[in-house]
């Protein structure tokens, strides 16, 4: 079973040509997702990486109703347009890759998508991947391996780390979901911590949060009122920033006391979950579980250096 994103998945791209656009959908094809269509207003007609292109997410979906899925990668002032085109026709589940959305762009769409049914994953994500099953996003899938980890994580980047050390020791991950780093989002950790709750594939969860927000706050509030079944690990970035200070995304900045490092850390511990000091200790923390469970975490060949060096 995957998260999100499988082998059913027929995905639409929005802002297909693009350089980046078709960079990705090329990358995401070479993977083996469905791509039967793309958007680029004005374009209609034309094809990006083999893939042909309507002028509107309507037309891509009456030529071809199989879609379920849109990977929006277009400039910031385009995203509404895009959102709200792709929830209007009911497109179940959105990925927007766009970075520098504005704020109350991102609040309109946010709502818009909530009352239809529609979940939004991003904006400012890497994307969603459960590997060697599919991907929607920007993230190099050979650093990731099949397995039974679940990561849900604010930052792209130490997505990436995480799971690639991981995949470098022989443990694999079930789904990777990247919620964004912006001050509003779509999906946030407790919904990502509840769709791999019920993940049969998914033996154990790391969550990835960073300064600012209450977001880790509110999943620390739900693993302990739900009596979470599965062992959680976490890792917060930011530790030393100091308030009122921003560090790297748009919602990572702490203010009122509000957000804090510490406050996350605390809340998290009396929840249960696992708080390690750094990334390195995230891998001990698996290997040590791993021994307890008997060796079912390990269940990828350690990359070697040559495997990624290419």
């Amino acid at each position: 079973m995957s998260v999100l994103v499988g082998k059913e998945t027929r995905l639409l791209v929005q802002g297909i040509t693009g350089k980046q656009g078709r960079y990705h959908t090329q990358r995401m094809l070479d993977c083996g997702m469905a791509i039967p269509a793309g958007v680029s207003p004005g374009k209609g007609g034309s094809e990006a990486e083999g893939v042909p292109v309507f002028d509107s997410a309507a037309e891509a979906l009456q030529k071809h109703p199989e879609i379920n899925a849109s990977m929006i990668i277009t400039p910031p002032k385009a995203v509404l347009s895009s959102a709200l085109e792709a929830i209007a026709c009911e497109i179940p589940l959105l990925v927007i890759i766009t970075e520098f959305v504005p704020v109350l762009d991102t609040l309109r769409f946010v709502k818009a998508a909530r009352e239809r049914g529609v979940t939004i994953v991003g904006p400012n994500t890497i994307g969603v991947i459960s590997p060697g099953k599919g991907k929607i996003g920007v993230m190099p899938e050979y650093i990731y391996k099949p397995g039974k980890i679940g990561v849900v994580s604010k930052s792209g980047t130490l997505t990436h780390e995480i799971s690639s050390n991981l995949s470098f020791a022989g443990f694999g991950q079930s789904t990777c979901l990247c919620i964004g780093g912006d001050p509003i989002r779509g999906l946030s950790h407790t919904e990502g911590l509840a769709l791999l709750r019920d993940d049969p594939d998914t033996l154990a969860v790391i969550l990835i949060g960073e300064i600012g927000g209450l977001s880790e706050e509110d999943a620390a509030q739900y693993i302990m009122e739900t009596k979470y079944p599965k062992p959680v690990f976490a890792y917060i970035a930011g530790a030393q920033a100091p308030e009122g200070k921003k560090m790297g995304h748009a919602g990572a900045i702490v203010s009122g006391g509000m957000g804090t490092a510490r406050s996350k850390i605390e809340r998290l511990r009396a929840a249960g979950v696992t708080v390690c000091p750094t990334v390195g200790c995230v891998l001990e923390e698996i290997r040590d579980l791993n021994g307890r469970m008997g060796g079912a975490l390990a269940t990828v060949e350690p990359l070697r250096d040559e495997a990624v060096l290419r």
